[in-house]
């Protein structure tokens, strides 16, 4: 009797990561420790906050560019240089300006050597399953955006790629636009009208994750690692207004606002997470006070208000709501669980406070619960003058994080303190000052201290 073996992936990557080098010769990590495979008849979602890899780990399995550490395998075997079996469709539609749809969509086949009389019967071909039929000689100029994306489509699928690789390719789309092209690639791949093999999608859009993909990866920050990777079993078409739909979103929103939670798994029989040890710096949001107070403010006559459901309210993106929840939950200003929030006391107290009461509050809880800016004010405040350089946070935080990102979380946590007018900053010194006697909430933090 035959023993069925399991096919072997498109592309597995192990243990893949990526660096750059710095103008001061130090290595700043992208991502680290990337292992997976691409199988055949999946479409796979990829997402994750902005500075997570997702690109870079994109452009790693086209072959745009090479691994620092481990290994690309195209087929079983190592992978150098550019893969022949992928295409990518990205978000700014890259097409030349100059030339028509046909001769765009060309490109592909005319770079891989194909005789003219046939890439052009290719071309031909995708135009018209890809809905283009009657604008071959249109130039990029006179199209919409969607007919420009679909452009971008063809020139992709003229090849006929095994892996698709598509960068946020409806981000730049309207609404309506973007829902269109979604539906439409779903009946081109479901039907088998294109030679693909599998799909893989760049997205901010956990919804947009949820309706197209068979299976969905998240990844963390600083640098980029897999948080989750786990099947989505629901049939197509996908109705968002299944309970099952919502559920999956929600466990997404999860995985996304606890990112203490380094391996989630989603699994309803999963209540409890595994403890793990916590980091000596949280990671600062670049978020300003006034964005967490606006939400506050959105959320006073909400009970367990969903966070999904709200972005689709207010029209936020992914990267432009979770930054204000995660600086809200980190300030312990609201409670959130399941991917629902709930405002704490403090926060009513602080919505129906005037300018001044809220910085008070403000300052009550940094000190209470953002270690960067305890830091900050202690060491200014146990120096006779009350000023400290900010190259010594830096170098602190430089054991911690990037050179970068340890800037950008200082800038965060002075930004953060100036607001609660724990301490100033005088910007051509570069240096950080306490300029008044503490407040009481402050002398009572010392007290506990």
């Amino acid at each position: 009797m035959a023993i069925k073996t399991k096919a072997a992936p498109l592309i597995a990557l192990q243990n893949i990561g990526k660096a750059y080098i710095q103008p001061n010769r130090e290595p700043i990590s992208i991502i680290e420790n990337i292992s997976l495979e691409l199988r055949s008849g999946e479409i796979i979602a990829l997402l994750g906050p902005s500075g997570s890899g997702k690109s870079s780990l994109m452009r790693i399995i086209a072959g745009l560019i090479p691994p620092t550490q481990g290994k690309v395998l195209y087929h079983n075997r190592p992978l150098t240089g550019i893969n022949p079996g992928v295409a990518i469709v990205f978000q700014s539609f890259a097409l030349y300006p100059w030339l028509t749809v046909l001769e765009n969509v060309e490109l592909g086949l005319k770079a891989k050597g194909i005789a003219l009389e046939l890439r052009r019967q290719k071309a031909m071909q995708t135009i018209d399953v890809i809905g283009l039929d009657g604008f071959e000689n249109a130039y990029p100029r006179e199209l919409s955006g969607g007919m420009r994306q679909r452009v971008g489509f063809a020139r992709a699928l003229a090849v006929e790629p095994e892996l698709l690789c598509m960068d946020e390719p409806f981000s730049a789309l309207d609404v309506l636009t973007a829902e269109n092209l979604r539906i439409e690639l779903l009946d081109l791949w479901l039907e088998r009208r294109i030679p693909t093999k599998a799909i893989l999608i760049v997205t901010h859009g956990i919804e947009e994750a949820v309706v197209l993909a068979d299976r969905i990866i998240v990844l963390g920050r600083n640098p980029g690692r897999i948080r989750a990777d786990f099947p989505v079993k629901l049939k197509h078409y996908r109705d968002r207004k299944n309970p099952a739909f919502g559920a999956i979103v929600d466990q997404v929103y999860k995985i996304l606002t606890h990112p203490d939670l380094e391996k989630s798994e989603l699994k309803a029989t999963i209540k409890t997470p595994k403890t793990i040890r916590q980091p000596k710096y949280q990671s600062l949001p670049s978020v300003r006070i006034g964005s967490v107070a606006g939400f506050l403010e959105i959320l006073e006559n909400r009970q367990n208000a969903d966070l999904y459901r709200l972005g689709q309210e207010l029209q936020l993106e992914v990267d432009d709501i979770l930054p204000i929840v995660e600086a809200a939950k980190l300030m312990d200003f609201i409670n959130l669980t399941e991917g629902d929030i709930n405002l704490k006391p403090i926060a009513y107290q602080f919505i129906a406070g005037g300018i001044d009461e809220r910085k008070q509050l403000v300052s009550q809880q940094l000190l209470w619960n953002i270690r960067l800016v305890q830091q900050i004010y202690n060491i200014c405040s146990s120096i006779d003058d009350r000023r400290v350089s900010e190259e010594l946070v830096l170098d602190i935080l430089q054991n911690h994080f990037s050179p970068k990102e340890a800037k950008r979380q200082l800038d965060t946590a002075i930004d953060w303190g100036r607001y609660a007018e724990l301490y100033s900053y005088d910007e051509p010194t570069g240096t950080i000052f306490i300029e008044e006697e503490t407040s009481s909430e402050e002398k009572a933090f010392n007290n506990e201290i």
